[in-house]
C-alpha cells in the first residue's frame, strides 16, 4: 500500500491523506460485498488506534446493499456485529484517549453484549465525493458516511466524515470472502 510517509500522529497529516485518498480510483459499491478486515491508517485524527484496541475487525457488505458497519471479534473466531447509535460518536472521538488503554479494551469486551446490533446498521450506494461517484457506506443513525476508494485488486481505503468535524478517520479494508 502506498500510503503517504510521515509522523503517525501529526495534525498536518490529515490535508496528506484526504490528497493521498483522493488520488485513489473509485469503487462500485457492488463490489464491496462480502467480509471486509479493517486496520486504521494514522492520520491525527484522535480515533487513531482507538478501534484496533477494542478488537474492530471490519465491516461486511450484504448483497441487498445493507451492511453491518462496526464488526468486532468477540471471541476467537466468532464475530459480533455492533449497533453504532449506541456508541455516540462526538462521545466516542472525546473519550477516544481512554479508548486506547488496556482499561477500556476490557469494559467493551464486557459490553459487546449489549451492544449487538439486531440487524444491519447502514446503506451502500454511490455517492459523489469531490465530483466522483464512488462506494459510500451510510450509517442508519449516525451523522456518518465512509466513502471507499480502490487501492488495489485486494484492498480498499475507506474515509469515515462526521457531519460538522473537518478531520476525517481513514482505513484500509482487505477483502476476505464474496
Amino acid at each position: 500500500m502506498n500510503v503517504p510517509e510521515g509522523e503517525p500522529m501529526r495534525g498536518d497529516r490529515q490535508e496528506e491523506m484526504t490528497a493521498w485518498f483522493r488520488s485513489l480510483d473509485p469503487v462500485q459499491p457492488k463490489d464491496m460485498v462480502g467480509l471486509w478486515s479493517g486496520v486504521g491508517i494514522p492520520s491525527g485524527h484522535p480515533l487513531d488506534g482507538v478501534l484496533e484496541n477494542l478488537n474492530w475487525f471490519g465491516k461486511r457488505f450484504h448483497s441487498n446493499m445493507r451492511a453491518d458497519a462496526l464488526l468486532f471479534t468477540w471471541r476467537p473466531g466468532r464475530l459480533v456485529a455492533l449497533e453504532p447509535s449506541l456508541l455516540p460518536i462526538g462521545l466516542a472521538i472525546k473519550m477516544a484517549p481512554f479508548g486506547r488503554t488496556f482499561v477500556a479494551r476490557g469494559w467493551f469486551s464486557y459490553l459487546q453484549k449489549l451492544l449487538r446490533a439486531r440487524g444491519t446498521t447502514a446503506s451502500l450506494r454511490l455517492q459523489a465525493l469531490d465530483g466522483i461517484e464512488t462506494a459510500a457506506m451510510i450509517y442508519d443513525k449516525q451523522p456518518i458516511v465512509d466513502y471507499f476508494r480502490r487501492i488495489d485488486d485486494d484492498e480498499i481505503a475507506g474515509m469515515m466524515c462526521v457531519r460538522g468535524d473537518p478531520r476525517r478517520f481513514f482505513f484500509k479494508l482487505r477483502k476476505l470472502t464474496d
